[in-house]
């Protein structure tokens, strides 16, 4: 649960930095991207290159607009933190649909019509503030962001008050990979999650290149075969 508890805290804590980095320019260079990116530009040099002269030829094509043509120009989208963003807020809202339909009590049914009025009064506000209940997950009307998802994912399985039953084991568990594969793709899409990857090229003396980063520090890259050590801007032996 401890695990599941911090993988939900990460999604939540971490969603308003998604949202600022979508319309980010992206940044050119290899270690200026950090590992996700360096370790992209190394494993596909041609399809790298590729997207830089679509990218080019298409600035170019932007400086012949005319200026006096007016129009709000399309702000730049990271599609990658995108479609981050769209696959978190699909997985959790999801299990958020599922674990609701099986926990969630229904509400206070209102007072017969046989009832004395007084009673029948009381009854009714109880019932009124039941429904309306805050802590309810509701399936229709405006959805809730991805980081009020997991905030009411983690109440769950801290098993805070509510109109709900307690979870099973099962249900805690299938919370927690959804937490931590949701928390997998915020850290990655941001770059602030450590990182080990060893290379499936190798370098010039047939010794395997492992890349170390992430948490946001630059990249290092070394031959595990001559101990030569990339790093920005420094190559040492």
């Amino acid at each position: 649960m401890t695990t599941a508890a911090t993988n939900l805290r990460t999604v939540a804590l971490h969603w308003a930095d998604l949202h600022e980095a979508v319309g980010q320019p992206t940044q050119l260079g290899a270690f200026g991207l950090g590992l996700r990116g360096y370790l992209a530009r190394l494993e596909d040099a041609d399809r790298a290159e590729f997207n830089y002269d679509r990218a080019h030829a298409a600035h170019l094509r932007s400086q012949e607009r005319d200026p006096i043509q007016i129009g709000v120009r399309p702000v730049p989208v990271r599609l990658h933190i995108l479609d981050t963003m769209r696959a978190v807020e699909a997985s959790l809202h999801g299990t958020a649909d599922q674990i609701a339909a099986d926990v969630q009590r229904a509400p206070m049914p209102f007072a017969p019509s046989n009832w004395p009025a007084a009673d029948r009064e009381r009854r009714n506000q109880l019932a009124r503030a039941d429904a309306a209940d805050p802590r309810r997950w509701r399936w229709t009307g405006r959805r809730r962001s991805a980081s009020y998802t997991a905030l009411w994912l983690l109440a769950r399985i801290e098993g805070k008050g509510g109109p709900f039953r307690a979870l099973t084991v099962v249900q805690l568990e299938q919370i927690g990979v959804v937490a931590a594969g949701a928390a997998e793709r915020v850290e990655r899409a941001l770059d602030i999650a450590a990182q080990r990857r060893t290379l499936e090229q190798r370098h010039g003396c047939g010794g395997a290149i492992d890349v170390h980063g992430g948490e946001g520090r630059p990249p290092l890259a070394h031959c595990t075969g001559c101990g030569v050590v990339w790093a920005e801007g420094v190559i040492a032996a």
